[in-house]
């Protein structure tokens, strides 16, 4: 299927990202740092960046505000989706979802099949909406996040993507959710 934009400008987002790490600090988050990057070069607006203990009750807590706050459109966390015993992030956020969408996980895994083999299938990456806030979980590793914005967000959080995007869903959006085929 081939990509297409429409002449009309992106509209910028708010979006927060949360690092989910025991470990890292604001210095060694490079994953943390890389979402920032990347979504300010989009032309979008960090509007909060946190790095938060992998607790699920931290973890709810964060993402919580944010989605009752009418300033964040988009939550972005890495970090927390693997198998560990300390891996809580899908379990943590997954119960506050309006919506889950389920093909944000599936096509993460398909990308990343074609980059690091069947490790993917340890890859719990999940999303969901919440309260017009599009939360998305990925794998901690900067190669996961570049695959992650590379791949999907950086499409589905562009307003000028067609046929679908993710910002019609978002508060305060006022875009055709789809292109009419006709």
């Amino acid at each position: 299927m081939t990509k297409t934009l429409n002449s009309q400008p992106q509209q910028s987002l708010n979006i927060a990202v949360l690092t989910v790490s025991d470990t890292r600090t604001q210095e060694t988050d490079t994953s943390g740092a890389y979402l920032v990057k990347a979504v300010k070069e989009q032309g979008h607006t960090v509007v909060d960046q946190l790095i938060v203990k992998d607790d699920k009750y931290l973890l709810r807590a964060a993402v919580s505000r944010w989605i009752a706050s009418d300033d964040v459109q988009v939550v972005i966390c890495t970090g927390g989706t693997g198998f560990t015993a300390r891996d809580t992030t899908p379990e943590a956020l997954s119960v506050l979802f309006d919506k889950e969408i389920e093909g944000f996980g599936e096509l993460f895994r398909y990308l990343s099949f074609n980059e690091i083999g069947t490790s993917t299938v340890q890859s719990r990456a999940v999303a969901g909406m919440a309260n017009g806030t599009a939360i998305f979980c990925l794998p901690g590793s900067t190669g996961a996040c570049k695959t992650a914005w590379a791949g999907i967000l950086q499409q589905q959080l562009n307003s000028s993507h067609k046929p679908c995007n993710f910002v019609v869903h978002l508060k305060q959006s006022a875009q055709p959710a789809c292109e009419t085929r006709g």
